[in-house]
């Protein structure tokens, strides 16, 4: 691909990240620019401060700018909340033509008629992504055009999101002078980043646990199957923590950084105490056991969300745990223990990536990096939303809502 600079926003509820990168290949991405700052004004990835969201996004936005030296016009922005939701419908149409051949405009076809499904009040489809496609009852079938039939199947994975909550994040970033490029479904674009191709195409769980909520995404046979999202993530344990020790909620969450581990060593004194500079303390055994139940409370959530029971045939290559609060030393013992499946914990995996981009190779970025990889991978990538008119209806309405 040619070379192009691309820029991202992950607006999260505990953090504003902004990339700024030089796009010369897929596996030649440099980061010229980072900008990471405290997110205010956001709820469980929902914005309920309009102000507040608005000043957050602007220091990110602008360090990003100063570090890399290039006035960021446009990035390409994720979306998460409980307002999302998903499902698989399955699209059919005959190839009405003497040769029976199938063309790119039948794929569209097809996938029009498989988003043609009822949707809530309020509510618009995010993403249309084909899972596969069968071709006169031959199943299996990746790519179609070309081939002869007169019946084409797309199963595909639909994803809807509040209109409300997507204006207002697009009208938050468009005051600050910035364009949406697309709006990106936030497991997605995680999956992009920590997940290998053999584990999307074996059968892989997902689980970005963030700040303010837990993002879901099964991938098998090389694409998307299920996605869901949780209000439930690193919040609720601090706020737990804060709560169950009499601590602030500040204090608690310095307590959790600095000394929360899910599996502490049975060794140390049960009267210990760990503290902060400024006088607060804590007992480190009941700081550990509150952490310890928050965490196998959500991993069971985890699985609550799966569309079957059989998660070893639903995903052999198991639970892959990322996000902010995945830093908790002994999440994937402690995961492997509850769930009685394989559990690692997913870091982006930087090939190709260089530049300022140290930083981003903590599971805290797995959100950030993805939204760069979503556009740079194109049509290649796993996940790509194969018809750009599905979404471009939706980014086009809100540009012409948003528009000076």
């Amino acid at each position: 691909m040619a070379k192009k600079i691309i820029s991202a926003i992950d607006v999260g509820t505990t953090k504003i990240a902004t990339l700024v990168a030089n796009v010369k290949a897929e596996d030649d991405i440099e980061i010229l620019g980072v900008g990471v700052v405290p997110s205010h004004g956001l709820h469980k990835g929902i914005l309920v401060n309009m102000d507040e969201a608005k000043q957050s996004i602007a220091t990110s936005v602008k360090e990003a700018q100063r570090v890399s030296g290039i006035h960021i016009d446009s990035a390409y922005v994720g979306v998460t909340g409980r307002h999302i939701t998903s499902l698989n419908n399955r699209g059919v149409i005959s190839i009405p033509r003497d040769d029976r051949l199938v063309r790119t405009q039948d794929l569209k076809r097809a996938l029009s008629a498989a988003r043609n499904v009822t949707v809530a009040e309020g509510k618009k489809v995010l993403h249309a992504i084909p899972r596969s496609y069968s071709l006169d009852g031959q199943e299996g079938v990746t790519q179609p055009v070309g081939m002869h039939g007169r019946r084409l199947d797309v199963e595909t994975h639909i994803i809807t999101a509040s209109v409300s909550s997507i204006q207002n994040l697009a009208k938050c970033i468009r005051s600050i002078g910035i364009d949406v490029e697309d709006l990106i479904l936030e497991p997605l674009a995680s999956g992009e980043a920590v997940l290998t191709p053999e584990e999307r195409d074996t059968g892989v769980i997902m689980a970005d646990i963030g700040g303010g909520t837990t993002d879901i995404a099964v991938f098998k046979n090389g694409s998307i199957y299920h996605t869901a999202i949780i209000p439930v993530a690193g919040y609720q344990v601090t706020s737990d923590i804060s709560i169950g020790l009499g601590l602030p909620f500040g204090i608690a969450e310095k307590m959790k950084k600095r000394y929360g581990n899910v599996t502490p060593t049975l060794e140390l004194d049960e009267a210990a105490q760990v503290g902060l500079e400024n006088g607060h303390s804590a007992s480190y055994k009941d700081l550990c056991h509150i952490i310890r139940a928050r965490m196998e409370e959500l991993l069971q959530l985890i699985l609550m969300e799966m569309p079957t029971s059989d998660y070893n045939a639903l995903a052999p290559c198991g639970l892959v745990l990322t996000g902010g609060t995945t830093n908790l030393p002994g999440l994937d013992e402690l995961g492997q223990s509850v769930l009685r499946i394989p559990v690692r914990k997913g870091r982006p995996l930087n090939t190709g990536i260089y530049g300022i981009s140290d930083i981003l190779q903590d599971p805290a970025y797995a959100t950030t990096v993805g939204l760069l990889l979503w556009p740079i991978r194109g049509k290649e990538g796993a996940f790509q939303v194969k018809s750009a008119g599905v979404w471009g209806n939706f980014v086009s309405l809100f540009r012409r809502l948003f528009r000076a």
